[in-house]
């Protein structure tokens, strides 16, 4: 058992907050912006509640954090009251956060200059895979690190792994992003071609799921985008700041992303019909109304 805190309890972090208490049997204390939905979680997990993120990470040997973006990161962890002023010396702060690579080199730098570890770790899944402990989990930082914090990141995830130095796993992520942006376009303009056809598109994903079409966004999203169903899910005002983080640092790199960049354009168009809380699939939603 460890001592464990864990920054923002948004949709993902508040079961992933859970699982390392009930499945890993941590003892944790939360710390979340909305005071009421830290004491909603101690209420239903127990643990305790902190009233800044600098209470809450005092003397644990593990620090989670997920949040909104690079600036509520920088808010947390090095802003006033934040967890880095009280992390203990061999501790490590873990960030589940999408943010940019960038600020999880700034933060790991800075972490280590005082003592403690810093692992960039994004995980992907969505909210069914956090709330199930079935994330992926892509991590930047030293071995050393990791080594450490890999059997506590295991109560909420599926699937783990080193990708690097600092701002690998963040990286990692983008492309992660990256191919999923491409991979529901493709399948919002598969579905659209069959309605227009006037196919049984239930028919046809049966066949084709099962080859080389297939994909994890085909079985799990192709139902409810035939339904025209999209309030649940990954959110499109979240995918577009992820994919502005991708294409900020494609800037950077030299990377080419042209179909990422249009792909970002259509979820800005989503957004303007009133989807931004939508699920990523909404994309077909798009097609059908300018069908």
């Amino acid at each position: 058992m460890a001592k464990v805190a864990f920054i923002g309890l948004g949709v993902m972090g508040y079961p992933m907050a859970g699982h390392l208490l009930k499945k890993g049997g941590h003892e944790v204390t939360v710390y979340n912006r909305s005071k009421s939905k830290a004491e909603k979680w101690v209420a239903e997990y127990g643990g305790r509640a902190a009233d800044t993120p600098q209470e809450a990470a005092a003397g644990r040997d593990f620090v989670f954090a997920c949040v909104g973006n690079d600036d509520d990161l920088r808010d947390v962890t090095i802003g006033h009251d934040g967890a880095f002023k009280d992390m203990a010396t061999g501790s490590v702060f873990i960030d589940n956060t999408t943010a940019s690579a960038s600020v999880a080199r700034e933060l790991w730098e800075k972490a280590e200059a005082r003592g403690f570890g810093f692992l960039d770790a994004p995980v992907s899944g969505g909210q069914a895979g956090a709330v199930n402990g079935q994330l992926t989990v892509m991590v930047g930082g030293t071995e050393e690190d990791f080594a450490k914090a890999r059997p506590v990141i295991d109560s909420y995830a599926k699937m783990v792994g080193l990708m690097g130095s600092a701002g690998a796993g963040q990286l990692t992520k983008m492309i992660n992003q990256i191919c999923i942006a491409g991979l529901v376009q493709g399948l919002a303009e598969g579905l659209n071609f069959g309605m227009h056809a006037g196919l049984d598109i239930e028919k046809v994903i049966e066949v084709i799921s099962k080859g080389a079409a297939g994909s994890w966004q085909m079985e799990n999203r192709h139902k409810t985008m035939n339904a025209g169903t999209y309030d649940f899910g990954f959110a499109v005002d979240w995918m577009r700041k992820d994919l502005g983080i991708c294409l900020a640092e494609a800037d950077r790199n030299g990377a080419s992303l042209p179909v990422t960049a249009l792909v970002d354009q259509f979820y800005k168009d989503v957004q303007a019909m009133g989807g931004g809380r939508w699920d990523t699939s909404s994309l077909l939603a798009r097609l059908r109304k300018t069908a």
